[in-house]
């Protein structure tokens, strides 16, 4: 017996799929698949309520491919239809159909937006067994009359309320009207909001419910995911979130916000931050939105910034991390997004940044969830410290242990013959810790307590912090525009290091308040740093730009 004989074959399935599940390295059913696989194979319509990421497209693609196998190969019109809200998640669903079916010979077409419709109109007039399709492109085939649903015996609608979010509601209807009325029809969605309750009703005979969350974690294991959230005001968010990830280091993360021009604004900062962030949002083409998908799946990019519209039915295997940088409207969204992480037993991270107005609503979605959300202090410029200082130690414990650092040893025994070995070590972890680019954060994060009352902190004119003093051997500069207008550490950096010969290493630390700004520069390059920043602008607009006076 192969290993998916052991788990798959007591379902039901023929030996054509339970070998291809062999070859995929399936195991065991996973309880979707297990609850979801004999219905379906019986010829009940099913509701199924399944969380992104528990298995949901094995469990109606094998009974699919079983119910049609005797007539595969021999029509041409489609046997089978998926219904995807986006064009990321059809060709997602249709590789996975090809997979499972290759044995049987199955003709799986992806159909959707954004591609040249040719192929499109060629694949289906030589004849498909399976599409999957958008609804809008479903529509505009059925309208040129070269999809024909005549011949349907299944029809699946996968991640429904998705579908319903995005305004397909009256494409689903014109669609499923195409088709046979003993047609099989499956639904699953990740919520189940009173609109999926009423499509299930008009267009599925006595369904067969199911509903089935992420895996239940065991009494004293950790989550697969942590659910973090930060309460910080809205003009620290920016410099939140760049803190929370300098000290989460996530090997790819999707940062959700609410609208175009704050993604573009915020993948600006986080690259001038040093990370190599993508933005996404409904304002860009098909194929630019092809491209920034393959340079996060390749590695080139780290960060992807995107609107809730744009990024659904992204399924990108290497996230670890997915940030709220708003606190979603509705519980039924934290939810999807949540579930973009931990997949097949790996963790994951979900961050939320939380406005103290917002703090009502992540109560909601813990009531909602019946999840509790850890709320968390911002990570201090010391905490910071120590997580680079821990990737620092652990960048030359994997040296240590894997490579050959023999050519270095003359280096190490000319100076041992000067200076003690702990001092030249330290020399050494020095110098790898600045060539790592840590960053020089020097500004500290006001922190909100969770309170009732006004919680907006101090008014204008109360007693501010002691600013401390320059640090050795800088000068600090006062630059006469701030965060009204604009202004950003990156501008700041950028404006010196092109008008003069410091490059960004030499600039100290950056403080920024609403109506001017500070930096330490080298105090032999001052004068220099001011003379041309005179005749030079910033975002634009000619500057201030003095030493800090120092009686204030």
């Amino acid at each position: 017996m192969t290993s998916a004989d052991n788990g798959f074959a007591d379902l039901g399935l023929r030996p054509d799929l339970l070998a291809a599940l062999t070859t995929l390295g399936y195991e065991e059913p996973t309880p979707i698949q297990r609850e979801a696989i004999p219905p379906l194979l019986a010829g009940n319509d099913l509701l199924g309520m399944a969380a992104t990421g528990t298995g949901k497209t094995a469990a109606f693609a094998l009974p699919l491919l079983e119910r049609i196998a005797e007539d595969i190969g021999k029509g041409d019109k489609p046997l089978a239809l998926v219904l995807a809200p986006t064009r990321e998640l059809a060709v997602q669903v249709s590789e996975a159909i090809h997979r499972y079916g290759r044995q049987l010979g199955a003709r799986v077409l992806p159909i959707y937006g954004g591609q040249p419709i040719g192929r499109q109109l060629r694949e289906l007039s030589r004849g498909v067994d399976v599409v999957v399709a958008t609804p809008g492109r479903a529509i505009d085939h059925i309208g040129r009359g070269t999809l024909s649903l005549d011949a349907l015996r299944i029809a699946v609608l996968d991640e429904a309320d998705e579908m319903l979010d995005m305004g397909f509601a009256e494409d689903i209807d014109a669609i499923l009207q195409e088709t046979p009325e003993n047609r099989q029809t499956v639904l699953f969605s990740a919520t189940m909001p009173p609109r999926i309750d009423r499509m299930a009703k008009s267009h599925l005979n006595n369904p067969v419910s199911i509903q089935i969350g992420r895996e239940k974690t065991e009494p004293g294991e950790a989550p697969r995911v942590r659910q973090t959230a930060y309460l910080v005001r809205r003009e620290h968010k920016p410099a939140a979130l760049g803190r929370v990830l300098d000290v989460e280091s996530p090997t790819a993360a999707v940062v959700f916000c609410r609208t175009r021009d704050e993604v573009d604004q915020l993948t600006e900062t986080l690259n001038g931050r040093g990370y190599r962030a993508e933005s996404l949002h409904g304002g860009i083409s098909q194929e630019q939105r092809d491209r920034v998908m393959s340079r996060l799946r390749s590695g080139t990019a780290d960060l992807l910034v995107a609107t809730d519209v744009a990024a659904r039915g992204l399924d990108i295997e290497q996230l670890t991390h997915v940030v709220n940088y708003n606190v979603p409207s509705a519980p039924e969204a934290y939810v999807h997004r949540v579930g973009r992480v931990g997949r097949a037993g790996r963790e994951g991270v979900a961050i939320t940044l939380v406005e103290p107005r917002e703090n009502s609503m992540l109560k909601t979605i813990e009531r909602v969830t019946k999840q509790k959300i850890a709320v968390e202090k911002v990570p201090t410029v010391a905490d910071l410290r120590a997580r680079q200082l821990e990737l620092t130690r652990a960048a030359l414990n994997e040296s240590l242990l894997e490579d050959d650092l023999s050519r270095f040893r003359v280096v190490v025994e000319t100076l041992a013959d000067e200076f003690d070995l702990m001092d030249i070590a330290l020399a050494a972890v020095k110098l790898a810790h600045e060539a790592s680019g840590a960053a020089a954060d020097e500004e500290e994060i006001p922190e909100v307590r969770p309170r009732g009352g006004d919680d907006r902190g101090p008014r204008s004119g109360g007693p501010r912090p002691a600013r401390r003093g320059p640090s050795e051997g800088m000068t600090r500069l006062f630059v006469g525009a701030g965060r009204t207008s604009g202004i950003r550490p990156q501008d700041i950096v950028g404006a010196i290091t092109g008008e003069t010969r410091l490059n960004g290493r030499d600039i100290g630390a950056i403080e920024i308040t609403d109506r001017f700004s500070l930096v330490e520069v080298p105090g032999p390059a001052a004068n220099e740093v001011i003379e041309s920043l005179r005749n030079a602008s910033i975002k634009g607009k000619r500057v201030t730009v003095r030493r800090e006076r120092q009686a204030r």
